[in-house]
């Protein structure tokens, strides 16, 4: 995406709303992995209810390995919910630290091009552009 086939993109308002899109994207991730903890992990850790209770009288390591290999699907689970919090976390200490790579800001103001193109018809209008 070069400057003449986007004039727009030295605008003040175009950088704002990539940067409010950037803020919504990161919100909608955090949004995801809360929605992980509070449905997926629960449920995982009731299924884990009577390995905790072992765990909490004998702990030891070869427990918590057994407990976790005889229950693959609550393993599975928590080691998702573990995985997206830990990859979110990586993603945005990296965009705080390094700032946002440039294939992800040309994808961002690729966005912002469609949403303005839409314009209030589609869903991210109002967060965007208004």
């Amino acid at each position: 995406m070069d400057q003449s086939e986007h004039p727009s993109i030295t605008d003040p308002a175009f950088t704002q709303q990539v940067q409010r899109l950037h803020r919504l994207t990161v919100y909608g991730r955090w949004l995801f992995v809360s929605c992980l903890w509070l449905t997926i992990a629960p449920i995982c850790l009731w299924d884990l209810r009577t390995e905790i209770a072992l765990w909490q009288q004998y702990f030891t390591w070869v427990a918590v390995r057994y407990g976790l290999f005889y229950h693959p699907l609550s393993t599975l689970g928590l080691g998702f919910c573990i995985g997206m919090t830990v990859a979110v976390l990586v993603w945005q200490s990296r965009n705080i630290l390094l700032g946002l790579p440039q294939q992800e800001k040309q994808r961002l103001e690729k966005q912002v091009f469609q949403i303005r193109q839409q314009g209030a018809t589609h869903p991210l209008w109002k967060w965007v552009c208004h």
